[in-house]
């Protein structure tokens, strides 16, 4: 039975890639009964008459999944935000960051329209690119219209799955028509009213890079819930947080309340950022108050 990738899923379609060639498939009823639904990136088994008639049999064994997008065996996860249009949003952002984290995605912080980065904004986009290079985290700078910069992204996503993720409207379209010319993902302007982008990709796909390698370009969105992570572990995927936790009094130090707490310490001593505690402790209660409605 040959095996290949699901590159692509659309209206009840799953479009299979075994060595370049694709077969158009549909998932067998069983995967309905057992709730299991194939995704982007998946690995899977099937039989195919012809190259539009296959059928989806079996699905291996997943390293990992995110949900929104709904993507699977991703190992690099391009964390897309612009410097301006729509403005930076660092707590956006490390919403993004505990989802990778939290599913063991390497991630890489792509800070896109590096050309309309406003004075105005200066001082705030240094301070945090300082934060998270310190915490260890990669920063590119990108811009549609400098080849160069696009140039330093391509040798990080070279022969890997990497997924590009973002708020809406920050340029993931625009810079994967960069990446492969020809591919032509249709793209759209910033709504000025709202302050954020439209939603120009409709559907999830890996598209095949000419120096090896897929990205999948993903529907954009501007919000992400903690489904699936409890309270109790969300300081794992701070690594500053983690790594300071076994510092605390307490073994299982939340870092909200507890006296003695080598995290919060470390804060007021302003060693660890102050925003990125404070979004910790946000996300803490969020998660908490969802426990307590359901």
């Amino acid at each position: 039975m040959p095996k290949g990738r699901i590159i692509k899923a659309l209206s009840g379609f799953y479009y299979v890639e075994t060595d370049g060639h694709i077969v158009q498939c549909r998932a067998r009823g069983n995967f309905r009964n057992r709730k299991i639904t194939p995704l982007v990136g998946d690995w899977v088994e099937y039989v195919a008459e012809n190259d539009t008639d296959g059928y989806i049999m079996g699905i291996d064994d997943r390293k990992n999944q995110l949900v929104r997008p709904p993507i699977a065996n991703v190992e690099q996860a391009v964390l897309i935000f612009s410097m301006n249009d729509p403005k930076f949003s660092p707590v956006l952002l490390d919403r993004f960051l505990v989802h990778v984290e939290a599913n063991g995605i390497e991630p890489l912080l792509c800070f896109s329209k590096s050309d309309l980065r406003l004075k105005d904004n200066e001082d705030e986009l240094n301070y945090f690119e300082e934060v998270y290079q310190n915490i260890g985290y990669q920063i590119i700078k990108t811009s549609i219209y400098h080849e160069e910069t696009i140039e330093q992204l391509r040798p990080y996503i070279k022969g890997k799955v990497s997924v590009f993720a973002g708020q809406s409207g920050v340029g993931k379209s625009s810079l994967l028509n960069v990446l492969k010319p020809g591919v032509n993902i249709r793209t759209d302007v910033t709504s000025k009213r709202l302050g954020r982008g439209k939603h120009t990709t409709r559907h999830v796909e890996l598209i095949p890079l000419n120096e090896g390698g897929y990205v999948a370009d993903t529907p954009g969105f501007s919000s992400l819930d903690f489904e699936g992570i409890e309270k109790e572990e969300l300081g794992d995927y701070f690594p500053e947080i983690q790594a300071l936790s076994s510092q605390c009094k307490f073994r299982e130090c939340q870092h909200i309340n507890e006296p003695k707490c080598a995290v919060k310490a470390s804060v007021e001593s302003g060693h660890t950022a102050r925003e990125r505690y404070e979004h910790y402790a946000s996300f803490h209660e969020e998660i908490e108050q969802t426990k307590r409605r359901y």
